[in-house]
């Protein structure tokens, strides 16, 4: 029986989910050479190769591939028996692999603060990432709880809201609309915006609205970054349609403008997310309550 360590099986899947050593090594907190020698090692005794060099980029060969569903089964089971063995020991810590969009990094960090004062034996290791990415890796079990806006539909989830994300049009404040009250939302046909990527929650949500009236904007340029859509609407690109959890400070000191539109803002849901079909450890039933019964206050403090 072959022998693989769970320290070779963690790099492996963090090598394929990027496929790039370095932002591997840069996302486990080591070092690239550390990485490469645990594949080695990994290929070693697996005796086949499991990815390949092409250019800068890596690509599984197709044993890798067939590796890696394995591989994440295996780390998912071993999570799970790390699981129940906390419940049973009746103790509050251990570890949560928590998974947000990426416009929750707005005020996550300030929950997590919170968090760990009340429960400093808890380890949270939390990844950044758009809808898509986020379906992904709950789809396949990697993850033991999700910050998203809209739960799933094509999954059996637990979802429970815990906060509100008003999403509405921003411009800077020389724009013509910025001086507009009550404006008609059909005022945006065309007006030329600047927009998430597509897998963005914010993007299918601004389509999805603009849709049911009829209007389809010109689109000047996407981008994944909610700051750099911030910059781009201020330097007078185009208008954006963002969550306002994203921009308060940009409203408070008049570098940005809420347009004045009916039916705007539109007031969507944060959700704790989780399989239905996931046993939660304590460490995640923990931090799930403490989502849901202290969150709400303090995200409207601060973002």
């Amino acid at each position: 029986m072959r022998r693989y360590t769970i320290r070779q099986l963690d790099t492996f899947l963090e090598v394929a989910r990027e496929l790039s050593v370095s932002r591997a090594a840069e996302n486990l907190h080591v070092t690239q050479p550390a990485i490469s020698m645990q594949m080695k090692q990994l290929e070693e005794a697996v005796g086949l190769p499991l990815y390949e060099q092409v250019g800068r980029k890596i690509r599984l060969t197709d044993a890798g591939q067939d590796f890696q569903q394995y591989a994440i089964s295996a780390v998912a089971q071993l999570k799970q028996l790390e699981d129940a063995m906390a419940e049973r020991r009746g103790i509050r810590k251990g570890r949560v692999d928590l998974a947000i969009v990426s416009t929750a990094k707005y005020f996550v960090p300030m929950l997590l603060v919170r968090f760990r004062k009340k429960f400093p034996d808890i380890e949270v290791k939390l990844q950044l990432h758009n809808r898509d990415n986020i379906m992904s890796l709950l789809g396949r079990n990697e993850i033991d709880l999700v910050i998203m806006g809209r739960a799933p539909d094509d999954m059996e989830c637990a979802a429970t809201v815990f906060a509100t994300n008003p999403m509405g049009v921003i411009s800077a404040p020389e724009h013509p609309l910025s001086r507009r009250r009550s404006a008609p939302l059909s005022i945006l046909r065309d007006q030329e915006f600047v927009v998430r990527e597509d897998g963005s929650g914010t993007r299918q949500l601004m389509e999805r609205v603009f849709a049911e009236h009829g209007i389809n904007p010109p689109i000047v340029m996407e981008m994944p970054s909610n700051e750099t859509i911030k910059q781009a609407v201020m330097a007078g690109m185009g208008l954006s349609f963002l969550s306002l959890r994203t921009i308060r400070h940009e409203l408070a000191s008049g570098h940005l403008v809420l347009l004045d539109i009916k039916g705007l803002p539109i007031v969507r849901h944060w959700h704790v997310t989780h399989l239905a079909s996931k046993r939660l450890s304590p460490a995640a039933q923990a931090l799930k309550s403490f989502l849901i019964e202290e969150a709400g206050p303090l995200i409207n403090l601060w973002a």
